[in-house]
């Protein structure tokens, strides 16, 4: 295997769905004391969420409360209860070509805006014979980390 062209950093969100965003928040607000940062509705993803927040800088962890926007259609965000988990990487592009030629199957979609403004793509939870590296159960999904990210994450390697 070829060297990996980026790097993995760290833990950028998790994502949790459920039937109800109210009762999502009364744990992860209300009781465990997460600030609701934002709000992202997308018809196309069929996803209502409240963005939440735990930490601070670039060691922020955003914690997404997700409820489907229809429950009879797909994405079904709510089906999961931890619905994927966020990683910061280091050079998206160069991650998804490296990957892509190793064999790991991507969801739909491609690099794209997400809900925090950050480029994002998903590996896809499922393997398929063209591609047959997934995330084996898990849906990943890819962050480009900003500058101020990549920054902090060298000097606590360096550290």
């Amino acid at each position: 295997m070829t060297t990996r062209p980026f790097k993995v950093l760290g833990i950028q969100q998790i994502a949790i769905g459920g039937a109800s965003k109210d009762r999502l928040r009364t744990l992860w607000v209300d009781m465990l004391g997460l600030e609701v940062t934002g709000n992202f509705v997308s018809e196309r993803e069929n996803v209502d969420e409240d963005i939440c927040a735990m930490g601070s800088g670039p060691f922020k962890v955003e914690v997404d409360l997700m409820q489907p926007l229809d429950e009879t259609k797909k994405p079904a965000v709510h089906t999961t209860p931890l619905n994927h988990v966020g990683l910061w990487i280091d050079d998206l592009s160069k991650a998804v070509e490296w990957l892509t030629a190793q064999g790991v199957r991507f969801a739909p979609g491609g690099i794209r805006k997400g809900a925090a403004g950050f480029d994002i793509c998903f590996l896809h939870p499922k393997s398929s014979d063209e591609f047959p590296v997934s995330g084996e159960g898990v849906l990943i999904e890819m962050v480009q980390a900003p500058p101020e990210v990549i920054k902090a994450f060298a000097a606590l390697a360096g550290a």
